[in-house]
């Protein structure tokens, strides 16, 4: 049990202790390696609901006696960020919230969960607008497909973008995402105001289908390859060497960014992949995470079977509470097996946007370094 929870308890429980209690701390308690999660009032029971990889994902609060302040102990690593809810149940009936007592959240596509961070985490000043970092331009392009029909993509010019210069193409799957729920608008800005990465031209794609266009289908590298990159040479000033050219993406999007630059070896010569979804069977062609992996685990087989080196430099980040982090962490000697030169990081966080933020100023610098950084390589 917590200290502070154990003063708590062993003291009187009369209102004006329990307000005290409430005024005198931050939630959840953080004391060393360990977190102490606290929520106040009425119920049948209350639940941790948490995405930790490898804990079961409902554990229950116990109550103190003679009060409405249900608490649960469990440990949490250095830098550890762990996403959360509680569910409250009454009358039979669970119903999830978030923290009240816990101001931070994180935002995805399904809404907000609250967040806890371990002793030693912060979030990263680079991903807030800087006031001193001029800030890019954005247009939609759009421009009919053979492969997909009509589609429509958000391109980034840097501040300093000029027309008789030529820049590096970065291609974003899932781009929406990643400017609403990875701050990467402002940490593009920062980073080459910053000249920690060279001013780029910045592609934000998505599909209205992703599971299955991103599943290793070769219409997509088609679209990508054949349609979307040489119609951007058209309209923007790119250079067209393949050193200059990366893809990007997380989970689904990884898969999609790897078997794109797979499919077209040479092409793509940087690659960012975050907490891909590479599920693969050692035995057999079928999997336990449904039909919608049977094209990736094809994919990621035949990948395996016969490894090539159809890029030059790959940047790997996976959380380290992820499902996935098996599938990551064997893919790094598979890759690097081919002479392509591979980074690889891990993070104490799960399968969400603000672990893959969180990572993009390494990665992005990494693989391409701005003047800033260029010394030290």
């Amino acid at each position: 049990m917590s200290q502070v929870i154990e003063d708590f308890a062993a003291g009187p429980r009369t209102v004006h202790s329990i307000r005290a209690f409430f005024r005198a701390n931050t939630f959840p308690l953080v004391e060393g390696g360990a977190i102490t999660f606290v929520w106040r009032g009425e119920a049948q029971e209350v639940r941790l609901r948490h995405w930790v990889f490898g804990l079961a994902s409902s554990q229950n609060l116990a109550r103190i006696a003679k009060t409405d302040v249900w608490h649960l102990t469990m440990p949490l690593p250095p830098a550890s960020r762990v996403e959360y809810k509680f569910e409250i149940v009454r009358d039979g009936h669970g119903h999830w919230i978030q923290d009240p007592l816990n101001p931070h959240l994180a935002r995805d596509p399904f809404g907000a969960n609250s967040v806890a961070h371990g002793a030693g985490y912060s979030v990263p000043s680079w991903i807030h607008r800087d006031p001193e970092s001029a800030r890019g331009t954005y247009e939609v392009v759009e421009f009919p497909s053979a492969v997909f029909g009509r589609r429509k993509t958000k391109i980034y010019l840097p501040a300093r973008f000029r027309s008789s210069r030529r820049y590096p193409l970065l291609i974003v799957h899932d781009g929406d995402d990643y400017l609403n729920y990875a701050s990467l608008g402002s940490i593009l800005d920062n980073l080459m105001a910053r000249r920690e990465i060279p001013d780029m031209i910045v592609a934000f794609t998505n599909s209205p289908y992703r599971i299955g266009e991103y599943a290793n289908d070769e219409r997509h590298a088609r679209f990508l390859t054949d349609e979307l990159v040489p119609y951007l040479e058209s309209k923007f000033p790119l250079r067209a060497q393949p050193q200059a050219r990366c893809l990007m993406g997380a989970s689904f999007g990884a898969v999609a960014a790897l078997s794109t630059a797979w499919r077209r070896p040479g092409f793509y010569g940087r690659l960012l992949l975050q907490s891909g979804s590479f599920a693969f069977t050692d035995i057999g062609e079928g999997n336990k995470r449904g039909p919608a992996f049977d094209p990736v685990v094809l994919f990621m087989n035949q990948l395996r079977a016969k490894p090539t080196a159809f890029s030059e430099r790959v940047f790997v980040s996976c959380g380290m509470y992820e499902s996935l982090i098996y599938e990551n962490r064997s893919l790094i000697p598979l890759l690097e097996s081919t002479g392509m030169d591979v980074r690889f990081r891990e993070a104490r966080d799960g399968h969400n946007w603000e672990n893959w933020r969180d990572r993009l100023r390494e990665g992005l610098s990494w693989l391409y370094p701005g003047t800033f950084l260029m010394m030290y390589e």
